[in-house]
């Protein structure tokens, strides 16, 4: 399972454990047949708790469709499914254009602006090259501010 819109509809209970105290998403295929694990963080796992218990479902796949009543029902949603929920929720936003691989870009900017290290996003965004996650941020090299220019070993 890659992290895109498919892997969204494909997550299962399975897929959700506790590592190192921390909640994420484990055995993820992605490009290349890389398996790797995704920290999840406790907000998320909340809200993934909340569905689960209010569709009354506690194995197999976590998104399924919902009837008009409220009820979950079937075992899975299809990457059309996924794809109009994105849209869906984006018009009510007001945004005309956005397809699902723009949230991925979107929270790697976000982790990116709130501190977060280019290394760990790379780690995230299960991307080989740091150039391929530098690319998702439009990362520039600052000269002005650079990092080495605080480091704590110039000459006394």
């Amino acid at each position: 399972m890659r992290i895109t819109a498919v892997a969204l509809i494909e997550l299962s209970f399975d897929h959700i454990q506790r590592r190192d105290e921390h909640w994420a998403i484990v055995d993820l295929v992605g490009k290349g047949g890389h398996i790797r694990t995704v920290p999840m963080p406790d907000w998320v796992k909340g809200t993934l708790d909340l569905w689960t218990t209010a569709a009354r479902i506690s194995d197999g796949r976590i998104f399924r469709c919902v009837c008009r009543n409220g009820c979950a029902w079937g075992s899975k949603i299809t990457e059309k499914v996924g794809w109009y929920t994105v849209k869906e929720q984006a018009g009510k936003l007001g945004i005309s254009q956005l397809a699902p691989h723009d949230l991925r870009r979107s929270c790697a900017r976000l982790c990116h602006e709130s501190g977060g290290e280019l290394e760990q996003i790379q780690f995230l965004l299960g991307h080989v090259s740091v150039q391929t996650t530098e690319k998702y941020l439009g990362c520039k090299q600052r000269f002005q501010g650079a990092v080495n220019d605080r480091i704590g070993i110039e000459p006394c």
